[in-house]
């Protein structure tokens, strides 16, 4: 499903020029489980998703063959050629086809230092070059994770709605519906 600029885009790299780490986008793969397992096995980053931390390699194993691998969207986050979360957008169908939604998570050890912006704002870019149907982007977001709301405004998402969403992990999750355009 990825075209011929989405290969132009697979390393897509952005330097911090302060302290010279360079964040890159790529593809997920096998070889990354370990890595994958500091994010996806951290109750801190899981407790903002829909799904529960992952307790053992295996469970890594098959997330990553029987759902990332065969993602049309889905990348790893990687600072300085390291694996430390992954980025994906999950297409709409039918009449929102137009519509794709973003998702992605950091190892906490890494929050509050501009990754996940950095790596929102080269997932944007590529996505409307990779999908040239595609007019919206969209994230929904735990009203408890105000980092995720900044780092989504930071890009340029605008907050629209409080959406009120069913019943997750024991609690009520109500959270504002944010999404992006296309630059005309």
């Amino acid at each position: 499903m990825e075209s011929d600029t989405s290969s132009n885009l697979e390393n897509l790299k952005l330097s911090n020029k302060e302290d010279h780490d360079i964040i890159t986008l790529r593809l997920l793969d096998l070889t990354d489980v370990d890595e994958f397992m500091e994010w996806f096995g951290d109750d801190n980053v899981s407790k903002f998703c829909s799904w529960d931390t992952f307790k053992s390699k295996e469970d890594a194993i098959s997330y990553v063959v029987d759902v990332a691998i065969p993602h049309p969207w889905f990348k790893a986050i990687c600072l300085n050629g390291k694996p430390i979360g992954t980025i994906s957008v999950s297409p709409f169908h039918g009449t929102n086809k137009c519509r794709g939604e973003l998702g992605y998570v950091i190892a906490s050890k890494y929050w509050g230092k501009g990754i996940a912006t950095k790596a929102v704002k080269m997932a944007v870019s590529a996505i409307f070059v990779d999908w040239p149907h595609l007019e919206r982007l969209e994230a929904v977001v735990d009203v408890d994770n105000p980092g995720s709301q900044r780092v989504l405004e930071k890009v340029g998402f605008k907050k629209e709605v409080i959406n009120k969403l069913p019943k997750e992990k024991g609690r009520k999750i109500h959270g504002p519906a944010i999404g992006i355009m296309r630059s005309a």
